[in-house]
């Protein structure tokens, strides 16, 4: 049998069954961040988020409607373009890291780890508005403290 014209591995199912597959672990990656699957799974998700990720990047309608179409919930199609996809703003490729872990016991297939190579829990945007809104609020506590003060000090100097 001729090799020519096969793109990506098999995993002994039919092209749908394929398709969910992936489908469901770039689900899973998008919702938790990292997911432990098999090395050649983790080798075939990884592109196919990574195209996911640069259409979620540019953001506008039609590549919102083809990250929709390419994950199985709409929740998490949304998820990946407003929230992930800003965070990784600076990087062009390069999203995940493959990290082999250990052989499953069963079958001694190897496991791997695939993880977002940026950390996302951090929002930076959201941090600098945190350090604003307590500097806003001691600025107008002692604002408000002074006012009660000169409205309790007129109430003494009038009696």
């Amino acid at each position: 049998m001729h090799r020519h014209g096969y793109q990506g591995t098999k995993f002994h199912r039919e092209r749908d069954q394929r398709e969910a597959l992936v489908k469901g672990l770039a689900e899973s990656l998008i919702i938790y961040g990292s997911i432990e699957t098999t090395l050649p799974k983790a080798k075939a998700v990884v592109p196919y988020v990574e195209r996911l990720i640069t259409k979620a990047k540019k953001g506008d309608l039609h590549n919102r409607r083809q990250v929709i179409a390419a994950l199985q919930q709409i929740s998490t199609a949304n998820k990946l373009v407003d929230e992930i996809a800003p965070k990784l703003g600076a990087r062009d490729s390069g999203y995940f890291r493959i990290k082999r872990t250990v052989t499953r016991r069963g079958d001694n297939a190897d496991m791997a780890r695939v993880s977002f190579v940026d950390d996302l829990k951090e929002a930076p945007i959201a941090k600098s508005v945190a350090a604003e809104k307590p500097k806003a609020e001691a600025a107008k506590k002692p604002a408000a403290k002074t006012a009660k003060a000169a409205v309790a000090a007129d109430t003494k100097e009038a009696k």
